[in-house]
């Protein structure tokens, strides 16, 4: 039984009771089932709002799964024969975030390959110029052992 119908069960048991309402106590006892009907009512909005949200949360829940299989996925690199970081994800390090630490002030950025691959960029912290060596991409073969191109 919900409180809605406890509270309507109570409202007509004080009917039927014939409670005068013109007597002190009947007045009183009126007023607490008009507040008992009025807090049920307020119950079950507030259940219904409930739902929405518990609703609204389970999409948006679904949409973070949708987003986190996008921006994570599935690391191609976990079914490699080989254990190096170059091989086989040549098409998609431009997507990756690098961490380069500066030898001078020991700041931590993050850049993208785009960045590295102008050469060089100004620490943001001390100013220092940092520089990227990408010879080893262009190399034929690189110091893993693999023997894979680097194009």
């Amino acid at each position: 039984m919900t409180v809605a119908e406890k509270v309507s069960y109570i409202k007509g048991l004080a009917e039927g009771l014939g409670v005068d309402d013109s007597t002190k106590e009947g007045k009183v006892l009126a007023a607490i089932v008009d507040v008992l009907d009025d807090i049920a009512l307020t119950l079950g909005d507030i259940d219904e709002e409930l739902n929405d949200v518990a609703d609204v949360m389970t999409d948006m829940e679904e949409s973070v799964d949708c987003l986190e299989d996008v921006v994570y996925g599935e690391d191609e690199d976990d079914y490699d024969d080989c254990d190096c970081d170059d091989c086989c994800d040549e098409d998609d390090f431009d997507d990756d975030m690098y961490e380069v630490t500066c030898p001078s002030c020991g700041n931590t950025i993050t850049v993208d390959f785009d960045v590295i691959q102008s050469g060089e960029i100004p620490c943001p912290n001390c100013g220092e110029t940092l520089e990227f060596d990408l010879s080893c991409l262009e190399d034929e073969e690189c110091d893993c052992g693999c023997h894979h191109d680097h194009e």
